[in-house]
């Protein structure tokens, strides 16, 4: 299969580009490297150049023969959304009927979408599932969740086979080493966390201990990149024209903020400092997928489920490569 993937020198992207020709696929990276590093891509070919230029968008398509297209480029801070919607509704939203347009043109009827579960807003319960209420709290949310939309109504007018895959907190790095996460700025706990031990921090913040979880901070579901990337891979097989499905991606299991700074500490051997702050507006206290419908129909399993090997493979990462791609 020829494969194209926007955003494909970003740090998920990039992941999905080493399982997908590990399977034999054929891909081509589209990324004008406004947030992505060309060095994460390999030998894979890159057309650089914008996700709303359609007319590079075609040309790519036809070029290469693509028969799918995994759409992954988009802004993703939930905050700046809320402060800069335009920002998020034009590159997000618009991007997305630009794409999706360009496919059309271009005879292209394949797409695997990378949604968030920011399209749940502050779910009414936990595990969240998929048929749960999408009502999302910030601009990301709803610059996500109008490309969902948008995935519906082409497969229904025009016959699109399309998979949404609503991710949860991803995190760690290819074990194989060489690409791993590398935002600036970095926003992910995580990653966060791991620049205190590297000495690029003194500390980091905790936003508030006192929600409604065991030890009163923020509970998220971690998913490892690979574990993300092959759901990719099998979503990207599997499709059907004419169908538009969203699935979950989690691990099914919260660790709380405190929970992240402790493993971190037991992973790097470093004293992490940790310091108390007021929360952050728009924060749910906990944010845990159901994955059975991705297991049920996609054959999904997570290879690498333990929160411990997830900050290890990070932590690896980031050791090798302080500086990120400018190490190289």
């Amino acid at each position: 299969m020829n494969v194209l993937v926007i955003g494909g020198a970003g740090y998920i992207g990039s992941h999905i580009l080493r399982v997908m020709t590990r399977h034999g696929h054929t891909c081509i990276a589209f990324d004008d490297l406004c947030k992505g590093h060309a060095q994460a891509i390999g030998a894979v070919a890159l057309v650089k150049a914008n996700g709303g230029d359609r007319a590079a968008l075609v040309a790519a398509m036809r070029q290469h023969k693509i028969d799918l297209v995994i759409h992954l480029a988009a802004f993703i801070e939930a905050g700046e959304s809320v402060v800069q919607p335009d920002k998020y509704f034009r590159n997000n939203t618009l991007i997305g009927l630009t794409l999706l347009e360009a496919m059309r043109e271009a005879g292209v009827k394949r797409m695997v979408f990378s949604s968030t579960a920011a399209v749940y807003g502050q779910p009414e319960r936990v595990p969240i599932e998929e048929t749960d209420r999408l009502e999302p709290i910030n601009p990301y949310g709803a610059s996500k969740l109008c490309v969902e939309y948008m995935l519906r109504a082409y497969a229904a007018a025009y016959g699109l086979g399309c998979v949404a895959l609503r991710y949860f907190n991803v995190a760690g790095a290819d074990p194989a080493g060489g690409i791993g996460e590398d935002h600036s700025p970095e926003t992910h706990l995580i990653p966060l966390v791991l620049q205190v031990p590297l000495g690029k921090r003194p500390g980091v913040k905790i936003f508030g201990d006192d929600y409604e979880t065991p030890d009163g901070t923020c509970t998220r579901d971690y998913i490892h990149v690979m574990d993300l990337a092959e759901a990719h891979r099998l979503a990207a097989e599997v499709i059907e024209p004419g169908t538009a499905k969203a699935y979950n991606l989690g691990n099914g299991e919260g660790f709380s903020v405190r929970q992240i700074i402790e493993t971190c500490r037991k992973v790097t051997g470093k004293t992490i400092q940790a310091d108390l702050a007021p929360r952050r507006a728009g924060d749910p206290a906990r944010l845990v997928a159901s994955s059975a419908k991705a297991q049920k129909e996609l054959g999904w399993r997570p290879q690498y489920p333990q929160i411990e090997t997830i900050v290890a493979h990070a932590w690896n990462w980031h050791r090798t490569h302080p500086n990120g791609y400018g190490d190289k």
